[in-house]
């Protein structure tokens, strides 16, 4: 039995990530789970880019990241089933950080979403390809 379903989402692509946050609440109802909702913010703080970023750029993304997942969930599965579900904002690698979750909320399935791989793709590996490859718990993959 799953007590703890993580779903993975962007939030920059709320149309194309509401067919994965209905499969992720549909498969938390079947076991009574709980339903945990993560999205990642671009770690700002990089070497690369620590430069042209303050402290306060990363916590208003994280605080901006945050409103918008509170209101695609509720947008997506009814304001009333938002109220039960843990929202999560993390910064850094989505996979990493999906990873971490995971590992964090003992989650016993992870529920992503996959696009049509592009060639970068095939160079980098995709995030959700990397969640598989890496997780210590099951992965339900949505198309």
């Amino acid at each position: 039995m799953i007590k703890t379903v993580l779903c993975a989402i962007d939030i920059n692509r709320p149309k194309d990530e509401a067919p994965v946050l209905k499969e992720a609440k549909k498969l938390a109802d079947l076991d009574g789970a709980q339903l945990d909702v993560i999205t990642v913010v671009p770690d700002f703080g990089a070497n690369v880019v620590s430069a042209y970023f303050k402290d306060h750029d990363v916590k208003s993304a994280q605080d901006g990241a945050a409103k918008l997942l509170n209101e695609m969930v509720g947008d997506v599965i009814g304001a009333v089933a938002n109220q039960d579900v843990r929202h999560l904002v993390a910064i850094g690698s989505v996979y990493e950080e999906v990873l971490k979750a995971a590992k964090l909320s003992d989650a016993g399935l992870i529920v992503i979403g996959a696009h049509r791989a592009d060639f970068k793709d095939y160079l980098l590996g995709p995030n959700a390809a990397r969640v598989v490859r890496h997780s210590g718990c099951s992965v339900y993959v949505v198309r």
